[in-house]
């Protein structure tokens, strides 16, 4: 389908948005050191791989994603989708013989490059465009979107620096078919809300097993990296991580899978939506300071740089045959000028003004200090092993008190007590130690005076080291009980 033309303040939204979901797409696409005879880059393709339904059994991959979303219409009145992932066409080379035919060989030395086998990813774009009015009830399924990407075989002459025939790359491509379902129910309740549900589908029937049904064998066949862009035009989506506190049943209905959907765009934006295999915080964006894609995961740019321009001539060379995008990489940082490379050192987000009651500065509500005389922290003591705040040495900080009353019961250091962090704020490390036993340390208070009970747990071999080193696991008062005795 060809895409109609849009406004240029939502083009531009979409353009951001297309530029962090890159990031996603493209994730650990060919990690450092850029080179396919390293180990790590044997395992690709970790990110939204939805492959053949008859190859999801016994690989942990899934062979469809499901999006939900909250939209508030508004005034718009039609759904633009974009689903973007990458194909794999795998290459292999192959040398010219003198009596004109061609043997696969495992590499191929130029000048300037050392060609390998590799798998490539090309970009695929799926688009979609429907009024919303046509999104639902039974006539829904006819603004489903179905793609077919035929099977093929490209070759492409290698040439010396005289232009002489060498030999070629071959690349070949598995047929992927897949379905986009995009649907719209309005909830019931005073408000004008809608839940938009869009599911992707890998359809490709199973290809026949080459190596016992590998996931190998499957990634010719599937869609890797696959994220959505959604944008209603004049519409409001809702954010899943903040909505309005009186979206919040609402949001705590929806169903994703193998995916998550953020706001996208501008922070003044909520009409574009990116549904991404990773999670995201909304409206991400790219830093400033970063010089271009590095493709290797989560490294910071700085180290990847650095280790990158430490590679020698002939790592060079092989990483230039593994990939164009590695070649970028590898020609991006020898031709970073020092000035860019310095601004990789590290960035300041976000200052926060801090006043105080001496030397004339006003206190909370009154005049802001300038901006040239920040207001001094605490005095450390001298000498090495303190941490840059001591609840000792600062006379404004919070009192703590020594025990806290739970369940009726007195909870402080010594005290045995059963974790139960709870869905408010917890994350993926603690719902882990749910139902753990440990032991209490201390009661402690934070900057801001609230408490919190620093514990080891019970069965943890390493508790000695982290007394001494004071290196505890923190918990509100609500997310432990009170260890009985008889409890078994």
């Amino acid at each position: 389908m060809t895409a109609p033309h849009l406004e240029a303040p939502l083009d531009e939204a979409l353009d951001q948005a297309r530029a962090v979901a890159d990031a996603v797409l493209f994730e650990g696409y060919v990690l450092y050191p850029y080179r396919a005879s390293s180990a790590k880059n044997r395992m690709r393709w970790q990110f939204g791989v939805l492959v053949p339904p008859a190859c999801t059994a016994g690989n942990g991959e899934h062979a469809g994603q499901r999006t939900d979303i909250l939209l508030e219409p508004r005034s718009g009145d039609r759904l633009d989708a974009e689903l973007r992932f990458l194909h794999v066409r795998r290459r292999t080379v192959e040398r010219l013989e003198p009596d004109g035919s061609y043997t696969e060989v495992p590499e191929l030395e130029l000048p300037d490059r050392v060609l390998v086998p590799w798998d490539e990813g090309h970009e695929e774009r799926i688009r979609l465009h429907a009024p919303l009015a046509e999104l639902t009830g039974e006539q829904a399924h006819t603004r489903n979107v179905t793609f077919d990407l035929p099977p093929g075989t490209e070759h492409e002459p290698v040439l010396d620096e005289n232009g002489r025939m060498l030999g070629r790359l071959v690349r070949r491509r598995g047929r992927l078919s897949g379905e986009i379902r995009p649907y719209v129910e309005q909830l019931p309740g005073p408000y004008r809300l809608s839940r938009l549900t869009v599911t992707v589908d890998n359809t490709v029937d199973a290809p026949p097993p080459v190596h016992g049904g590998s996931r190998d064998d499957a990634l010719p066949h599937s869609m890797i990296g696959a994220h959505l862009l959604l944008a209603v035009e004049g519409g409001r989506f809702l954010s899943m991580t903040a909505p309005p506190e009186w979206a919040r049943p609402a949001v705590a209905g929806l169903r994703n899978e193998n995916t998550w959907p953020v706001l996208a765009g501008p922070a003044d934006r909520e009409d574009v939506v990116l549904s991404s295999p990773i999670i995201l915080e909304d409206h991400p964006a790219l830093a400033d300071e970063s010089p271009g894609p590095l493709y290797d995961a989560t490294e910071i740019d700085e180290i990847l740089s650095l280790r990158t321009a430490a590679l020698t001539d002939h790592e060079k060379r092989e990483a230039r045959g593994t990939d164009a995008r590695a070649a970028e990489v590898i020609d991006l940082v020898d031709t970073m000028p020092e000035a860019v490379r310095e601004r990789l050192h590290g960035a300041i987000r976000g200052l926060r003004e801090v006043t105080g009651e001496e030397d004339g500065t006003a206190g909370p509500g009154g005049p802001a200090a300038p901006s040239a005389a920040p207001a001094a922290g605490p005095t450390l003591p001298e000498g090495s092993g303190h941490p840059w705040w001591d609840p000792q040495q600062d006379p404004e900080a919070a009192d703590a008190p020594t025990t806290v009353s739970i369940d009726g019961e007195a909870v402080g250091e010594g005290s045995r007590v059963v974790l139960a962090p709870g869905f408010r704020r917890t994350d993926a490390q603690d719902a882990f130690l749910r139902g753990c036993r440990a032991t209490v340390e201390a009661v402690v208070a934070d900057l801001d005076g609230e408490v919190h009970l620093a514990v080891v747990l019970d069965d943890d071999p390493g508790n000695d080291i982290r007394r001494q080193q004071g290196r505890f696991l923190y918990f509100k008062p609500d997310e432990v009980t009170p260890l009985r005795e008889e409890e078994p």
